[in-house]
């Protein structure tokens, strides 16, 4: 008996009925092969999706190669603001990402050296290091011959308001903060990371530290200097080194031919190793860490290279770090 003829009539009507008879003449293996299909599809999607909503939350930008990341500009637009004096520092300028889609950035707070101004010395570095990702707030310090605790303590400040007052607080991850300095402005950002051990990373430029030494930093530190530095020669950066914990992560390199002032002008020297360190450890960018384990990948004009590779993420096991300096 044809099968419509033992179906009841549906309130519908025969449309109904039409649709019901021709679901049930559908072939059982038509009905497998389309769940197949769509099954298929749902599997497909992770492989499509960004490796940022995949796996790291922080990833921005476009795979990074060698000339990237020694390039003068990232791919960010970028803007700036200035910032008054007050606050523990005497004000300052803000380098940002336009980009509001990407959700929010990390951060980097500069300090310059002994006598000098950011605007006159670092001020290069504050629209390049937003244009690779970062939001950076340059500080310019209460007294030119503030010493090393005291720009660390404005480096800190710097930070404070640029995650709770300042106008592009919205933009800043408060949890991903990082400093960097120059001179008694590098010595500043050890001492930072000495007092808030939360920072990502800090970064000390030619860095002198007549607080001490580095025995109670706890925060991935770089230190970076130069073979032809008179002012932070050699030998006082290898002691200043070896002083830091063996649990530390750190990056440790000698830039061959670099004076005391090589931070104060745009240089590939230090970019190229600059933006790798901070994609690391900042934005936990395991893209990035190519480029500095577990050798620089471009070695040219680096004299000296220690670190503590690979680099492993924050939380990591001390006992897992401590024989590898």
């Amino acid at each position: 008996m044809p099968v419509e003829q033992i179906q009841p009539r549906a309130p519908g009507g025969s449309a109904t009925v039409r649709a019901r008879q021709g679901l049930s003449r559908t072939p059982v293996r038509r009905i497998v092969a389309v769940i197949a299909v769509i099954l298929g599809m749902f599997a497909a999607v992770p492989a499509t999706l960004p490796a940022s909503a995949a796996g790291n939350p922080y990833q921005r930008g476009p795979d990074p190669t060698l000339a990237s990341v020694a390039a003068t500009r990232g791919t960010f637009a970028t803007a700036q603001t200035s910032v008054p004096p007050g606050n523990g520092f005497n004000g300052g300028t803000i380098y940002y990402p336009t980009d509001t889609s990407q959700g929010t950035w990390g951060a980097v707070a500069i300090v310059p050296g002994y006598t000098a101004r950011f605007a006159d010395e670092e001020a290069w570095m504050g629209p390049w290091l937003a244009s690779f990702g970062f939001v950076v707030i340059g500080v310019e310090t209460n007294s030119r011959t503030d010493y090393d605790t005291a720009r660390g303590a404005q480096l800190l400040a710097a930070l404070d308001y640029l995650t709770q007052k300042s106008p592009v607080r919205d933009r800043v991850d408060p949890t991903r903060l990082s400093v960097v300095g120059h001179s008694m402005g590098g010595g500043g950002a050890l001492v930072a990371a000495e007092r808030r051990s939360s920072l990502k990373a800090a970064v000390g430029l030619a860095p002198f530290k007549p607080s001490g030494n580095l025995a109670a930093d706890r925060v991935p530190t770089m230190i970076m200097g130069g073979t032809r530095d008179t002012t932070v020669t050699p030998s006082y950066l290898d002691g200043l080194h070896a002083s830091l914990p063996a649990t530390t992560e750190n990056v440790y390199l000698q830039l061959n031919g670099a004076n005391h002032l090589f931070p104060t002008k745009p240089n590939t020297l230090e970019t190229r190793i600059l933006i790798p360190w901070l994609k690391t450890l900042v934005d936990s960018d395991t893209r990035y860490t190519k480029f500095l384990c577990p050798a620089p990948a471009d070695p040219t004009g680096i004299s000296k290279y220690r670190s503590t590779c690979p680099l492993l993420p924050s939380g990591t096991a001390p006992s897992a770090r401590a024989d590898r300096r």
